[in-house]
């Protein structure tokens, strides 16, 4: 947990967020979800995925719903992906600009949530730099609010996560016999934590996590993950490969080097790429750093599956925003 974050009752999150094992009130973390609602997600999730190539790209599934984007960070893929999986599934949507809004006039974090409630909107998708942000908020509005976490510091980052087992499995149905291995920033990294957890639930035997001994938590192996701080040997094999950016807004001191020497020992280039399983492919979350942890040529080949993620994203947020506010509509 970083300074200044908000703490949480772990015993709590996993009491309150869970409606039942295919209903969700939030989406906070994968850490405390079970298998069964995994693959439930990734299931309805597929069944969405066609909606993007109808002629009119819209169920009316959340018709009538307001859905608030509340993003405290700056962001491209989820909040637009947030966006666009809202209005396919017809619900209103408000995107707050925070940096315009009166925070910036020294309004609290609660009565900027007090005042949108009051416009009786039904759910908050939040991003923040605290770590546990998502949850306070959770615990801070009314029961007829769900609340997403879209990205909360270091902590959680669940629906990239999901997104990424949903490309994984395009490609390999079964994930107890598959490797993993996610290259990068592990430490400060929210993605590599949801993805571990979500790798481990769904009982991927071989879960590696790569980079240099000052980006690797200690204890790591603790949640379920094996380190390697050599890349060749660590990638060697394996199904998928997971790159992640230097996450240099939250580096205090100098983590490495210098970025010619990271690319040199941990950049994916298209030597690297052979020492991959025959079929194993390449995926990144984004926004990707061209010539600091991966290649052109590498980003752009036949082995990325990086635009899929985008696209996979859109089906996979659909699923979530409908579990998560389905409880509402069955309270009514």
């Amino acid at each position: 947990m970083e300074p200044n974050d908000i703490n949480l009752e772990k015993s709590e999150l996993a009491e309150n967020d869970i409606v039942s094992q295919k209903r969700l009130r939030h989406f906070l973390d994968i850490e405390y979800l079970s298998q069964p609602l995994l693959l439930d997600i990734l299931d309805l999730a597929e069944s969405f995925a066609g909606v993007s190539g109808q002629p009119v790209k819209k169920v009316p599934l959340l018709r009538g719903k307001t859905i608030v984007n509340l993003f405290f960070e700056a962001s491209t893929r989820t909040r637009t992906t947030f966006e666009l999986a809202a209005k396919r599934l017809s619900a209103d949507f408000l995107n707050i600009n925070v940096d315009f809004s009166a925070t910036k006039k020294g309004e609290t974090l609660l009565d900027t949530l007090r005042n949108l409630e009051a416009m009786h909107c039904d759910m908050f998708i939040v991003r923040h730099p605290l770590s546990g942000a998502a949850e306070f908020i959770s615990k801070n509005v009314s029961q007829n609010i769900s609340v997403i976490n879209a990205g909360d510091g270091r902590h959680a980052h669940p629906t990239q996560a999901m997104l990424d087992i949903f490309t994984i499995r395009k490609y390999f149905k079964d994930f107890k016999k598959i490797k993993v291995a996610i290259v990068g920033d592990i430490l400060h990294s929210r993605v590599a934590r949801s993805l571990i957890h979500a790798l481990r639930i769904l009982e991927v035997p071989d879960i590696r996590v790569i980079g240099p001994k000052t980006l690797l938590p200690s204890g790591i192996e603790r949640m379920g993950a094996t380190p390697y701080v050599d890349m060749d040997e660590g990638i060697k094999n394996c199904n998928v490969v997971i790159m992640l950016r230097l996450q240099n807004e939250r580096m205090d001191s100098s983590f490495i080097p210098d970025e010619n020497e990271y690319y040199n020992l941990y950049g994916f280039t298209p030597r690297r790429q052979e020492l991959l399983a025959k079929n194993g492919i390449i995926m990144h979350p984004g926004p990707v750093n061209r010539g600091v942890e991966i290649s052109s040529e590498v980003a752009d080949g036949d082995r990325s599956v990086i635009l899929q993620q985008v696209s996979n994203g859109i089906a996979v947020r659909m699923a979530i925003l409908s579990l998560s506010m389905q409880p509402q509509q069955d309270n009514k």
